[in-house]
């Protein structure tokens, strides 16, 4: 497991200096992030979007973003793939919240649907991952315990939580950010 670690470690490091040169142009940095990312990116956004198309086009929306403002990167606050996620997560669900709700027309496509329910051994390693997430979560703050699961259980955006609690975006997104960071150490323990 250490070796797997050290990788992990390794390319999240190259991954971040990566981005810092597309903040300066360099295309061929550019085409390396798409390469390291793209795929998890896809991922994100088709699981919150469920349409391969709309997934498509919001993950060419976000490389889109990224090219012009990988100069708002800062590996001090996240790790790249993480700011990545996250632009390709609330991208996706801006894109959901704009869209008009669909309706089936015919529902023998139901029957071609796969099924996507997990299988015993992953239900119960979700589980145990559910409650170390939980009993890492019960130790933040009550605000910052609150914004993230408001953030990341109930898909609220930054903006509507800022709104909500009527305390600046700026210090919504560093709460949150700070309590990530607190989580990330509880659960690497």
């Amino acid at each position: 497991m250490p070796e797997l670690d050290a990788a992990a470690t390794a390319a999240s490091h190259r991954l971040d200096e990566l981005l810092v040169r597309v903040a300066g142009g360099d295309r061929q940095a550019f085409e390396s992030v798409y390469q390291l990312a793209s795929g998890r990116l896809f991922a994100i956004c088709l699981q919150v979007l469920r349409d391969r198309g709309d997934a498509e086009e919001v993950l060419q929306e976000v490389f889109t973003t990224v090219w012009h403002k990988a100069a708002q990167f800062d590996r001090a606050k996240a790790a790249a793939m993480t700011w990545l996620s996250m632009m390709a997560r609330n991208r996706s669900i801006d894109r959901l919240r704009a869209a008009p709700p669909r309706a089936l027309d015919d529902l023998s496509v139901a029957e071609e649907l796969p099924d996507f329910a997990p299988q015993p051994a992953q239900v119960a390693e979700q589980a145990s991952d559910h409650e170390r997430l939980q009993d890492c979560l019960e130790t933040l703050e009550p605000r910052r315990r609150s914004l993230i699961r408001l953030a990341f259980l109930d898909g609220a955006s930054y903006e509507e939580l800022a709104r909500r609690i009527g305390s600046p975006l700026g210090s919504v997104k560093s709460w949150i950010r700070r309590g990530l960071g607190q989580l990330r150490v509880c659960l690497e323990r």
